[in-house]
């Protein structure tokens, strides 16, 4: 299993103007679900960062997420070691397949694997 991507979310009721401030940086929005904006960099599109208002189908909002290419076997891992899993193993309706776990500071760790 490998990591794919790695990006920060932030929570933020402020979609609009972070997506101005940060675009001063360069970054560009290349998702908008409403309640979670992803901003890239044009010219390196893993340079990511996410804003969060909330999570459609979980009660937390993940400080972090990882894309990796087997979630299954991530999952497996976590369960394995006996992690604190914060948000089930689940497919999501836009297209990817994804749990959370609470890693050894504290933090919630969203990791997923698209579909």
């Amino acid at each position: 299993m490998s990591a794919r991507r790695i990006v920060p979310n932030i929570q933020s009721e402020a979609l609009e103007e972070s997506s101005e401030f940060y675009g001063l940086l360069g970054l560009e929005e290349v998702m908008n679900h409403g309640w979670i904006m992803t901003l890239a960099s044009p010219s390196t599109p893993a340079a990511q960062v996410s804003f969060m208002i909330s999570d459609k189908t979980a009660s937390v909002i993940p400080d972090v997420s990882i894309e990796v290419d087997d979630v299954d076997a991530a999952y497996a891992a976590m369960r394995e070691r006996g992690a604190e899993i914060v948000h089930p193993l689940r497919d999501e309706e836009w297209g990817v397949r994804r749990f959370f776990v609470r890693d050894p500071n504290g933090r919630v760790v969203n990791v997923l694997e698209h579909r």
